[in-house]
Order: C-alpha cells, then structure tokens, then sequence
C-alpha cells in the first residue's frame, strides 16, 4: 500500500472517534471531558509526556503565536523542538512538528498502527485526545530535549493538562466556546487558569481586569510566581512594515532587548513579549541571540499574513469579537483608507454579529461563503446578518468562486481579505494557489 492511502486510512481511524471540533455547539455543551482517559492511555503508552521539558500554552487568542515563538527560539538554541497545536491549517500532520517539520505521513501512520490495542483498551476516546498521545509519543521518540503544548479547548480539563509544565502561559482571555467554558470572562479565565500547577511559574498577556482578577486569585493559591506582560515586562514600538516589526521588551531582569518578527499587527508584539518571558521562566537555557534568530524566523501562517502586497491579498483567521476587533486596528495601522473585501465564512456556533460590528467601519463589501466543514454556517445565513448590521453583502459558493468574486470586486485599489474560521481560509489558501 503506498504511503499517500496508509495516511487516509489513518485519518479516517483518527476520526471514527468522537472529534468534537466537527461537533455544533449544542452537541459541545454536553461533552464528557476529563483527563481520567488521556492519563490511562499515556500510561499504557509509557508516560511519554514525561520525557521533556514542556512549555504549556492556553488562552482564547495568541496561543499559536506563542507556541510558534517559543518553539522556533528553542529550535535557534539548539533544542530539538516538538510543537503541539490545533487546529490544523492545510494538513493534519500539522498539528505534531519537530524543529518545524510536520510528522511524516508514513511515521504517523505506523505510530497509530502501534498505539491501536492501547487505543482499543480505553473506552471513549476522542480524536484530540488520541492526537494528543500521538504527539507526545512522537516527541519522545524524536528525542526531544523541549516541547511547546497547545492546549485544544479551555485548560483544566483539556487532554494536554496531563503536562508538568516548566512554565504555564496564558493568552489574551475574551469570549469563546462558551457553551461549554462559560458566559463570563471569570468563568472562562477559571477554565484556563486549570493549566496552574503548584509552584510552576505562570506567564499571563495583558488581559481584562476581570480575567486577570482570576489569574492572580489562582496563581496565588498555588503558589505560582506570575508574570505579567506590561506590567512585569514592558514593550516599546520601533518600527513596522509589511515584511514585519521590531520593538524593545524590557524588564527588571532585563535592561532592553530589541526583537524583530515577521508577525503583524500590534498585538503580535505583546504575543511576542509573552513568548520571550515564557522562555525567560522556563528554566531552559537560551540566549537572548537565540531568541532573537528565532522569533525573526518564525513562521506562523494566516496570521494577517500578506501574501500580494500590491494590490493587497492578506490571508488571516480572525472569528471571534476580540479577534476582529485587532484585525481592524492592524488593516488600520498597514492600510488606513484602502476599500476592504472580506471573504469570509464562519461556524455556526460563533457570535457572528459581533464580529461583524467590529470589522464593519473597515468593510466595503462582504462575501459570505461556506467551506466543507460540519460546523460552517450557511453562506445564505451570513448575508442576512450582515445586512442587518449594514454591511453590503452577497453569497458565493464554493470557496473558490467566492476568492474569485473578491478579486473582481477589489480591481487594482482594494484589499481583499479572507478571515473566520481557520478551515475557510485554509480553503481561500488553496484556491489562491492558482492566481500566484
């Protein structure tokens, strides 16, 4: 059987489990999550998770950024660097890296083949969580000597939380999956500060005075030294383009260092910062010259990413208020008075109307379409909202016709612009293969 059939049959078995991130929210809520499985079956796989030193990262946005920054400063230090996130963007083999290569489709096929009877001997695994073990396996036997662990959904009961972590980070908190973390920010920041461990250290982006309430609440019950960016660790602009930005973090232990990364927009600086000070907790031995190389060559794809700077095409996976509201500030900041077409396409659990007041001063037309996903919203559903929130609008099905539609529209002057969920802009991606 050749390598290109192995690794769909692996994927069709990843997902005859239960995959929550195919499952509507309604179905969501009523999940059983736990970390009871996952511990069984890494017990039964070895305890691989325990094999490395780990950097554990949750938070609503920023958190690849983060993990991507960390993961490439380790690998500029010599580290041989595992990344675990989710979802992923083109390719399931994604989601496990080492030193920035995805798992190759043939090792991931033999690692499911191997941990099958283990899987088989756990009733009720999900998709995550089984990927999840696979990451850690495959870390393990890469010989990993550092990990950066994505958390997929919240914190304290998420399947990465079996981790003892050298440093827990959060990420900016706002509004997201609430039908299963909760309908307030102090419910939510609850759910993420799960991933505090007694005596680890705990790095937190600036946040709400609400979320950050809940974090210094837990830290200190645990006995967690926190630090917190812009308040612990300060950041100063220097200079911006379209090919990246530079600015200087300072702190007490730290007089001034000047970073550089290829990542846009103003909040990508304070996700930097939280990277550098997650490092700097750590405990691994690193070099600010490693940090620096390696936040300058990161890379982190569909994050206000400018693939055609004239006219301007920008691939990004903005899809909640917060989210939309610092893709408005950084379409500002690159391009304040051009004409903005969004592509733009959603899963139907997420807070549309609020999205779309926060981009609508910016919009000169929306077009809404739908990507072969479970969750993904009715491009028809998106027109009505939007016409409600006074955003003119049309429909335009399959993704492709609508990024064709969009380049129509924007001519030689307009932006065009792909935003919501990550598996819509990974479709546009695709489709933009063709007019490169």
């Amino acid at each position: 059987m050749d390598t290109e059939t192995r690794y769909n049959q692996t994927l069709d078995y990843l997902y005859s489990f239960i995959d929550y991130s195919l499952k509507k929210a309604s179905e969501l809520a009523r999940a059983e999550f736990n970390l009871d499985r996952m511990a069984a079956l890494l017990d039964k796989l070895g305890n691989p998770h325990l094999a490395y030193p780990i950097i554990h990262v949750t938070g609503t946005k920023g958190k690849g950024s983060v993990c991507a920054l960390c993961a490439s400063a380790l690998q500029a230090g010599g580290y041989k660097a595992g990344l675990y996130t989710s979802p992923h963007l083109l390719d399931y083999a994604e989601r496990i890296q080492v030193n920035g290569q995805a798992i190759p489709h043939e090792a991931l096929a033999d690692l499911v083949d191997e941990i099958k009877a283990a899987v088989a001997s756990v009733p009720k695994l999900t998709t995550f969580e089984i990927t999840t073990a696979l990451g850690f396996l495959y870390f393990a036997r890469q010989g990993c000597t550092a990990a950066v662990i994505e958390v997929g959904l919240g914190g304290r009961l998420d399947a990465t939380n079996v981790v003892r972590p050298n440093v827990a980070v959060i990420t900016s908190i706002s509004y997201d999956h609430m039908a299963v973390l909760g309908d307030t920010l102090t419910l939510i920041a609850g759910e993420k500060a799960g991933i505090i461990k007694q005596n680890c250290p705990v790095v937190s982006a600036p946040q709400t005075p609400e979320a950050l309430k809940v974090l210094e609440k837990v830290s200190a019950e645990r006995f967690a030294p926190l630090t917190l960016i812009n308040r612990d660790v300060t950041i100063a602009p220097l200079m911006r383009s379209l090919t990246g930005q530079s600015f200087q973090v300072s702190s007490e232990k730290i007089a001034t260092l000047t970073l550089t990364v290829p990542l846009l927009g103003s909040h990508q600086t304070e996700n930097a910062a939280t990277a550098f000070a997650a490092l700097e907790a750590s405990g691994l031995e690193l070099s600010y010259s490693d940090i620096q190389n390696g936040f300058y060559r990161v890379k982190w794809p569909a994050r206000f990413e400018v693939v055609r700077q004239e006219p301007p095409v920008i691939f990004d996976s903005a899809h909640n208020r917060d989210s939309f509201a610092r893709l408005r500030a950084t379409l500002d900041e690159y391009f304040p008075s051009r004409p903005v077409i969004m592509v733009f396409g959603v899963s139907e659990d997420k807070m549309l109307a609020d999205m779309l007041e926060e981009i609508r001063p910016r919009l000169t037309h929306l077009i809404a379409t739908r990507a072969d996903h479970p969750r993904a919203l009715e491009a028809e559903k998106i027109v009505e909202m939007a016409k409600q929130a006074g955003v003119e609008s049309e429909a335009a099905t399959p993704v492709e016709a609508a990024l064709a539609r969009a380049l129509e529209l924007a001519g030689k002057t307009g932006i065009v612009l792909s935003a919501g969920s990550l598996f819509v802009t990974a479709e546009v991606m695709r489709a933009w293969e063709k007019y490169k």
